[in-house]
């Protein structure tokens, strides 16, 4: 990695996936701005199934979430948080992608509301008071990360008694295949971690796919569990497009709250 570390090689494979259209890091439309402050709106934490607005509950009331201290937590490219801040959320949205974080301030000022955006790396300690959240929207992103129980455990941590973590997460069923194609031929052992066989480094790097991670559900589910949150919800969701989608779902959304 020529001497940088995987989470810098990340931010810098998000910024021209951005530059090249990737949609995640596509703004919201001034039109879905305005729809959202109206009631008509979706987020998403998995590809294609939209959360249930219960997940926010007991934080949205009469379709609002007004005062609601809500972290996107690498959240950035511009479309959930300003759904969040439409309906009235206090928001921050962390993020160690310049472009996202781009995307983000863009959408704000284009709308005039404001969000405290932070760039920072989230497999470091998050700069964050102890209890600062009642609500953290966390999209698939742990794929990138090595430690994902460190990403529950912060969550943990910056959460307020009785807030709510949102996350969604890779099953691990992406990272059988090298490519998503028929026929689907199985090349990879799980775990799939990169940084211990450079092999798959190389691969990922030719394709210009970062650096990511599989990851168990012990890890994802059960270090939800070990950082001390309580699960209360979950639900699968499939691959927006390829060949994958049509055989399995591959991710996973959870609702858990810190008693």
């Amino acid at each position: 990695m020529d001497g940088k570390n995987y989470a810098d090689v990340n931010a810098e494979t998000f910024d021209r996936w951005v530059e090249n259209g990737w949609e995640w890091g596509v703004p919201i439309t001034r039109e879905e701005y305005a729809a959202a402050g109206r009631g008509v709106w979706r987020v998403l934490l998995t590809p294609t199934k939209p959360v249930p607005s219960e997940w926010f509950a007991p934080f949205l009331k009469d379709g609002r979430l007004d005062g609601v201290k809500l972290l996107g937590l690498a959240s950035g490219g511009g479309q959930q948080m300003p759904i969040f801040a439409a309906l009235g959320a206090t928001g921050t949205v962390l993020d160690y992608s310049d472009a996202q974080l781009a995307s983000e301030r863009l959408v704000s000022e284009r709308e005039g509301y404001a969000i405290d955006i932070v760039k920072a790396d989230m497999t470091k300690r998050l700069p964050f008071d102890d209890a600062a959240f009642d609500v953290i929207f966390h999209p698939v992103a742990n794929c990138y990360i090595e430690d994902v129980q460190h990403v529950w455990n912060e969550c943990y941590r910056v959460l307020k008694p009785g807030g709510v973590l949102l996350a969604g997460m890779d099953s691990g069923l992406n990272f059988l295949i090298e490519k998503d194609e028929e026929p689907l031929i199985i090349k990879n052992k799980l775990p799939f971690n990169p940084l211990k066989d450079p092999v798959l480094m190389e691969t990922l790097k030719q394709n210009d796919d970062g650096v990511q991670f599989s990851h168990s559900l012990e890890e994802q589910l059960g270090g939800q569990l070990k950082a001390g949150l309580r699960l209360t919800a979950l639900f699968d969701d499939y691959n927006g497009s390829g060949a994958l989608r049509e055989y399995a779902p591959t991710f996973i959304a959870t609702r858990a709250v810190k008693d």
